[in-house]
């Protein structure tokens, strides 16, 4: 059971990892070279299919590592912290990129005001945040898993 869930874990923490370090290598780059109003509509099609889904990912893999960190017989530490980087991935999320996400969302691009204030900026360092911490999240199942 425990290889099982090495598995699951690596392969979830993996695909946060690399859906996230995709949106920051080209994604980010994409949406800030587009004028407010393109933007704003970009931002709206890409983001339809995020919720539910990489939430339930990231705290699937938080419950696993969580689970990992309990039973398996090595690598403790190191599934405990990359529950606790996913957990921040999460938090991160939910608190800091969502709710900006929400104000984008309203935005009709047809009518961007003269004082807009671009959150693309503020959004990238939050993303950029939690893209490291997925990173060290899926470096320490793979540790945690290759030293098991």
């Amino acid at each position: 059971m425990v290889t099982l869930l090495g598995v699951a874990v690596l392969v979830g923490s993996g695909v946060v990892a690399g859906v996230l370090f995709a949106v920051a290598l080209s994604v980010l780059p994409a949406l800030f070279a587009m004028p407010a109003d393109r933007y704003v509509y970009t931002h709206k099609l890409i983001g339809r299919n995020w919720d539910p889904t990489m939430p339930v990912i990231v705290l699937s893999c938080v419950a696993i590592d969580v689970a990992l960190a309990v039973v398996a017989t090595s690598g403790t530490v190191w599934f405990a912290a990359a529950a606790a980087a996913l957990l921040g991935v999460s938090v991160v999320s939910h608190f800091c990129n969502v709710p900006i996400n929400r104000r984008v969302k309203s935005q009709d691009p047809a009518g961007i005001p003269a004082g807009w204030r671009d959150p693309r900026p503020v959004w990238r360092r939050w993303h950029l945040l939690r893209t490291g911490l997925a990173l060290f999240a899926l470096f320490a199942n793979a540790f945690a898993v290759a030293t098991g």
